[in-house]
């Protein structure tokens, strides 16, 4: 499993808030106001109860920006059916939910094969406890701090039980959180273990995207700082 020795900080705007009618130009603005990755949400209208988008997209996006981390959130039903095509659009990691699948281990294997890193995510009713037999075989665990699917939610500060069971078990592991993140929930994100923060609106319509980029990575970056002094 390719994790760092000691997990870096990684801020991911969500583009699914920006403006779509000229989503290149946003996930540009975005890289270029010091983003780490892009963060993509795959909604299939049965695992979560909205559409979003496909592959297609993707494959659209990646001649515009080569170089550029595409980590896909895949909040769908039967994961296995799309690694293949994200895989060839262009995608670098393959984040499906534990909930969606009846075989984690080979799902894992596919996604390795396919050439991307494996993320595997958590919605806020399922235990942290049910990964935990696959730790061998992912690379980044995602959290969710509100419902998959739906918007305007409030933060779920509950969750970070989860992120500090992971983070004191799994020190090398990359540990993403994904909604409802932004100033005012990030420091304790940070202070729970989470390294990989996926933000959205928070970011996208901040009328100076770098500014808070700087402010989320300030806090993500000091928290991990003073872990490792306390080890």
């Amino acid at each position: 499993m390719s994790r760092h020795a000691t997990p870096c900080c990684k801020i991911g705007p969500s583009i699914l808030c920006a403006d779509l009618s000229c989503l290149a130009d946003e996930c540009q603005r975005m890289m270029q106001s010091g983003a780490d990755y892009l963060h993509l949400d795959v909604m299939d209208g049965h695992f979560v109860p909205n559409l979003t988008f496909g592959h297609p997209i993707v494959k659209c996006l990646r001649p515009k920006m080569p170089d550029v981390y595409f980590d896909m959130h895949m909040m769908v039903e039967n994961p296995e059916k799309w690694v293949e095509s994200m895989s060839d659009a262009g995608a670098n990691q393959y984040t499906f939910h534990v909930e969606a699948c009846e075989d984690i281990p080979t799902l894992c294997r596919k996604i390795q094969e396919a050439g991307m890193r494996v993320g595997i995510a958590l919605k806020p009713g399922t235990p942290v406890e049910t990964i935990l037999p696959y730790s061998e075989l992912f690379d980044v665990a995602l959290v969710m701090t509100v419902e998959p699917g739906f918007g305007g939610q409030r933060f779920m500060e509950d969750m970070m039980a989860k992120v500090q069971y992971l983070r004191t078990n799994f020190p090398n592991l990359d540990i993403e959180v994904d909604g409802g993140v932004g100033p005012s929930t990030i420091d304790v994100c940070a202070e729970a273990g989470a390294n990989m923060i996926v933000s959205g609106t928070a970011i996208t319509g901040a009328s100076d995207p770098s500014q808070v980029i700087a402010l989320l990575r300030n806090s993500v970056e000091n928290a991990i700082q003073k872990s490792q002094l306390e080890r």
